[in-house]
């Protein structure tokens, strides 16, 4: 009784949840940047019909996308995915080896606010890399795609269309960012700062706090917001993210970064629109021809995958002799 408590309080407290990005904190400056975009395109439509389309909200795979919130979001609660996160175990493993090579007696450096602002951004850098990667070989390995697709097979966005992603993903993401960051914290403790104090706003990272307040959630919505050309080899804008989800051949595996186009820049996979670009969202074949809908209930999105990944490492370890079968639904890497 104690643990359905947990996660209903834990569930009540979603809209206010600093580390949510559709939380009520950053929702409302998303309208107002809306707003303004409403008006700078000359008032297409009355402005709550341009910005909560019936079609779009009612739509079948939005539905799909908050059971597959509620469902991971009781997951976290129960303390599934907090189990691979291991970040300070490994930065203070690491903290521990330099002070031994190092040698001498290893004074913990002084803590000082510009020390915590510099260490929290590292952070930010780094488990930016890190979710590069991580994207990256969901799409390129064809055992992991299946539980990516979960993910591309929205036919709409919505900003609850960020948390619609499979459990295995969301594991996976941890393991990978608590080796990579936890490293680097360890790097970063013994020659900037004593301990591990990010500089946080309601328990949320500060610099993540000002990227979800500056529009995050249209990256998953019909609202096409581009930051121009330079800029966009930089940060990933709206529009950089939503052409990532495009069914379209010529957007296949563009765009992984998630803050940062710098990562996509420097390993070949950025695309930078030239101007306003028609998509079309969902899984297609390699020909970029569109699927039919592979997840569109709860059940098939949380156990298809498992099925699929399965079949994807048989073709992979089969005889060289037998041609595999090629995945039912695949965003191919060119």
């Amino acid at each position: 009784m104690d643990r359905f408590t947990t996660v209903m309080a834990e569930l009540l407290r979603a809209p206010i949840d600093p580390t949510l990005r559709f939380a009520l904190y950053y929702i409302a400056p998303t309208i107002l940047l809306a707003f303004l975009i409403w008006l700078a395109r000359g008032r297409p439509q009355p402005f709550l019909a341009w910005l909560l389309p019936r079609a779009v909200y009612t739509h079948r795979s939005n539905l799909v996308d908050i059971k597959l919130f509620l469902s991971n979001h009781i997951l976290g609660v129960v303390g599934v995915f907090g189990a691979v996160v291991f970040t300070p175990l490994v930065a203070f493993h690491v903290l521990g080896t330099i002070a031994g090579l190092a040698g001498g007696d290893f004074a913990l450096p002084p803590i000082t606010a510009a020390r915590a602002l510099l260490l929290t951004f590292i952070v930010v850098v780094v488990n930016d890399f890190s979710k590069y990667w991580t994207h990256r070989i969901h799409h390129e390995w064809p055992s992991l795609w299946p539980f990516h697709a979960v993910h591309h097979s929205a036919d709409v966005l919505t900003p609850v269309t960020v948390a619609r992603v499979h459990p295995v993903e969301v594991l996976i993401r941890n393991i990978m960012s608590s080796v990579i960051v936890g490293i680097v914290q360890g790097i970063t403790l013994y020659a900037l700062i004593g301990q591990i104090d990010l500089v946080a706003i309601g328990g949320a990272n500060v610099f993540y706090v000002v990227f979800n307040a500056l529009g995050s959630n249209l990256r998953h919505s019909h609202i096409w917001l581009s930051y121009g050309r330079i800029v966009e080899h930089v940060l990933i804008s709206p529009a950089q993210h939503q052409i990532h989800h495009s069914a379209a051949k010529k957007h296949f595996n563009k765009n992984y970064g998630s803050i940062f186009a710098l990562w996509d820049w420097m390993f070949g996979t950025l695309y930078v629109p030239d101007s306003y670009e028609d998509l079309r969202f969902g899984v297609a074949d390699r020909d970029g021809k569109m699927i039919e809908q592979p997840h569109p209930t709860l059940r098939a999105a949380l156990f298809h995958p498992f099925v699929e990944s399965w079949q994807a490492l048989r073709a992979r370890f089969a005889p060289a002799r037998q041609t595999p079968e090629e995945p039912a639904h695949h965003h191919p890497a060119e």
